[in-house]
């Protein structure tokens, strides 16, 4: 079956083409109901107007979508940023970004409209998973999705992740290693709407306690507190709450681990003589804290993305669609050998 044209649209819609072209390019011209007329047509056509006109001189539009499930600002969001952005600029693109794609209306509105109204040649998904109709929405557009990331790599043309499971699995380790007795995992609470990597650390450190279980003594928990602006101080207050304080803390976050090393001083304790504590990132500030982390390095990931993403764009096959990255151990100052 061919393809739907702007023709096509505009007989469906009972208007003409140049008001269907005006819909796309021009909405200030055209009445919002007749607008709305005119996209939903196009959506039930599968027509995308940098298809049909102008954008087919070179096939491309020469711009691409990274969404996000936070703000740009996060330390890990803007490393990705820069990563992809250093390669597509350099490529002739320019990037879409789309924020806070963490509520439900957000998504709605992002994935039921971007097949119509979004000309781009590629789009990126950061750190969390599409549902299967969402991605049959991306598939839509008839452009490469890339991962960043995701919980999973299905529906993806291609991706590059960050084993978070892993790489918690291995901090505690390193504690349970050290001989600690009483270990606390500190994490934000999940989005219900919204799967994301990170929340796979907590599996991580589950299963690495629950392992040591099997051969030694140890009392370990997991504190979940709501997500937000005020996450640390409520972590501060349910670690301070405990009836008693843990000898190590495993943190989600380095954005959690810095302040929380600063603030217990103000409590009496002191790390790494009363208590370590290790964090995941290995973010600014980190080693101005002399924090123990485990790295991971977001703005490779990104370069790497979008490097795929120039491969699938150009029909180019990939030797590794899929990669994933393991994080590593830096060890610094915030822990030491429990001699309780």
């Amino acid at each position: 079956m061919d393809k739907a044209g702007i023709r096509d649209v505009a007989e469906a819609a009972g208007v003409s083409i140049s008001t269907v072209s005006r819909a796309f390019t021009r909405p200030d011209l055209v009445s919002e109901k007749t607008r709305s007329k005119v996209l939903e047509t196009a959506d039930r056509l599968d027509f995308n107007i940098s298809r049909s006109a102008t954008a087919l001189k070179s096939g491309q539009t020469y711009r691409v979508a990274l969404l996000m499930n936070e703000d740009i600002t996060s330390w890990f969001n803007t490393q990705v940023f820069a990563g992809v952005e250093s390669v597509m600029h350099d490529a002739g693109y320019d990037i879409s970004l789309y924020q806070h794609i963490d509520t439900a209306e957000n998504r709605r509105d992002f994935f039921t409209t971007l097949p119509v109204r979004r000309n781009v040649d590629a789009v990126f998904v950061a750190s969390f998973a599409v549902d299967a109709e969402e991605i049959g929405q991306l598939k839509r557009t008839h452009v490469p999705i890339i991962g960043i990331n995701t919980p999973t790599t299905e529906g993806f043309d291609a991706s590059i992740s960050i084993d978070d499971e892993n790489g918690m699995f291995t901090a505690a380790q390193h504690l349970i290693n050290l001989g600690h007795k009483h270990i606390v995992y500190t994490c934000s609470a999940p989005v219900e709407t919204m799967h994301s990597s990170i929340d796979a650390r907590a599996r991580g450190f589950i299963r690495a306690c629950k392992a040591a279980e099997e051969t030694r003594e140890l009392d370990w928990e997991v504190i979940t507190v709501p997500r937000g602006t005020e996450f640390v101080e409520s972590t501060l207050s349910s670690l301070l709450a405990l009836d008693d304080f843990p000898d190590a803390i495993c943190c989600q976050m380095d954005m959690m681990a810095i302040p929380l090393v600063l603030r217990l001083v103000r409590y009496g304790h002191h790390t790494p003589r009363d208590y370590s504590i290790i964090g995941f990132d290995d973010s600014p500030y980190a080693d101005t804290v002399n924090l123990t982390t485990m790295r991971q390095n977001p703005r490779d990931m990104g370069i790497r993305a979008a490097q795929k993403a120039l491969a699938l764009i150009r029909e180019e096959p990939l030797d590794t669609p899929h990669e994933i990255v393991q994080p590593h151990l830096v060890l610094r100052g915030t822990d030491r050998l429990y001699e309780g």
